[in-house]
């Protein structure tokens, strides 16, 4: 199922402006892709789930947390599903950065860059990153060109669109929707491209996205205001100047309505907080977010395109706290069963809508050792987080040491003491605890992995999502669903 050049081909040849020179304007397109000659309202619906770093052993032991060896999480029961191979242009291991604009363009790109050429290079001939602070210093020519987003091409066919994360909306997946830049790391310059008519807005989203949630108000704010915009503009209230309802807690997004035009919902500074630790009273869950954008892009009574990110899956992962990584994976499954169950409602039978479900890259967390079956974990057992016990005997598992280790362990990551003294379950089934890692890395240092990653469908084309794939088929296979 090999489907790269057809479509990097088709992409590329309607590529768009190279990368911009000034921090405003950086990785900028601005020229919508057409849309097709004769066509109507579009009706078909696309929602696209990613769940970051979601690797198959993280899936698996996401499972066994929330409902045990023999259960099954919502993404479990999607009637179509395949591995997808996740390799960048230049690296064996990919970044999000090119793998979600993988997804999003179909076309492989290197490391760190977002939505550009494969030519499109992230640092100089010395190796420095094309980035200064959060502000882009991508050249202004001779570095690549954006390339079209899945987003943009809907946006320009008349569909609705919607971005939500629970990590910075202007962090490296959520951006490869909807902006195009050499570095991942200028979160000044990709917020700019989100807000309409402002210097450095992308064109290619023509009136703006339509709905906006996640954390990342930072890099919408001068320094002046908490921010760290060195250019002291106020994108937030840019936006409601372009029209848009803004919420900066839970209170001001409850009061959203299905019949607001355009949206944008900036709950934290920066990232929105773990599963584990978010106030349900300031912060709504991703389930709420991904309810309300569908409400609101429904009431649009045409097609729309929703990307759904469980980004802070990722971010537990490279800290090597499995507690709070299984638990983001539970909410990113319950986002899902929410999903589902309102676009049922919407459309009987998804007869015009598409649900893809897959990740971005793996991590290194195994599952360790002959472990007896622990059933989901509660207050009262930790489960697939706890030690392993013999499931023969049931007696306690020995390293060659004479300690006890955990069922979860990590290829690489911070805690690799030397010489340890014996665990306890309550030890490793607490939130703040870094599972024990074979290679030492500094904190927050665990690598992503170069693994396949799962890849489930259903809905209107679903049966087009089997096998083995490359990330850049699946931009083609969602096209073809909706006849784009």
């Amino acid at each position: 199922m090999r489907r790269i050049s057809v479509f990097a081909a088709a992409v590329m040849s309607v590529a768009l402006a190279s990368c911009g020179g000034d921090n405003n304007n950086a990785g900028t397109s601005n020229s919508p892709v057409e849309q097709p000659q004769g066509s109507t309202a579009p009706t078909k619906n696309v929602v696209f789930f990613l769940g970051d770093g979601m690797g198959m052993t993280t899936m698996t032991a996401a499972r066994i947390y929330k409902v045990g060896e023999d259960g099954d999480l919502t993404m479990d029961t999607l009637p179509e599903s395949g591995f997808i191979r996740t390799y960048s242009n230049d690296a064996q291991v990919t970044d999000s950065a090119p793998s979600m604009a993988a997804y999003m363009t179909g076309v492989k790109m290197n490391n760190e860059v977002i939505s550009m050429s494969p030519d499109t290079k992230a640092t100089d001939a010395s190796g420095k990153a094309y980035v200064s602070g959060a502000d882009s210093t991508c050249p202004s020519s001779g570095n690549g060109k954006s390339v079209p987003t899945l987003l943009e091409q809907m946006k320009a066919a008349g569909y609705g669109t919607g971005v939500v994360t629970t990590t910075r909306i202007t962090h490296a997946t959520p951006a490869a929707t909807y902006a195009h830049i050499c570095h991942r790391d200028g979160e000044n310059a990709i917020a700019a491209q989100l807000v309409p008519k402002g210097a450095g807005f992308n064109g290619a989203l023509s009136d703006g996205v339509d709905v906006i949630f996640g954390g990342g108000r930072q890099h919408f704010l001068a320094t002046t205001a908490g921010g760290k915009r060195t250019d002291g503009r106020d994108l937030v209230g840019e936006f409601k100047t372009a029209g848009y309802t803004y919420a900066a807690n839970k209170s001001d997004f409850d009061k959203i309505t299905a019949g607001s035009a355009k949206v944008v919902g900036l709950f934290n500074a920066s990232h929105m907080d773990y599963d584990l630790d978010r106030d349900p009273a300031k912060e709504p869950s991703l389930a709420e977010m991904t309810g309300k954008a569908i409400d609101v892009l429904a009431a649009k009574k045409k097609g729309f395109f929703l990307m759904v990110e469980g980004g802070r899956i990722d971010h537990a992962l490279h800290e090597t706290t499995a507690r709070k990584a299984l638990q983001d994976t539970a909410a990113f499954d319950d986002a899902i069963k929410a999903a589902i169950d309102k676009l049922n409602a919407i459309d009987p039978g998804l007869k015009n809508t598409l649900i893809v479900v897959t990740a971005d890259h793996d991590h290194t967390l195994v599952l360790n050792g002959y472990a007896k079956r622990t059933g989901k974990t509660s207050d009262a057992s930790p489960g697939v987080l706890g030690l392993v016990y013999d499931y023969v005997s049931g007696s306690q598992k020995l390293d060659s040491t004479g300690n006890p280790f955990s069922i979860i362990g990590f290829g690489n990551g911070e805690n690799r003491p030397a010489n340890r003294t014996a665990l306890t379950d309550v030890q490793v089934f607490d939130k703040a605890y870094h599972q024990e890692a074979v290679i030492p890395m500094s904190a927050g240092g665990e690598t992503h992995g170069g693994t396949d990653v799962f890849i489930g469908a259903m809905g209107n084309g679903a049966a087009n999502f089997f096998g083995v794939m490359d990330n850049t088929d699946v931009f083609g296979l969602i096209k073809k669903s909706i006849g784009l």
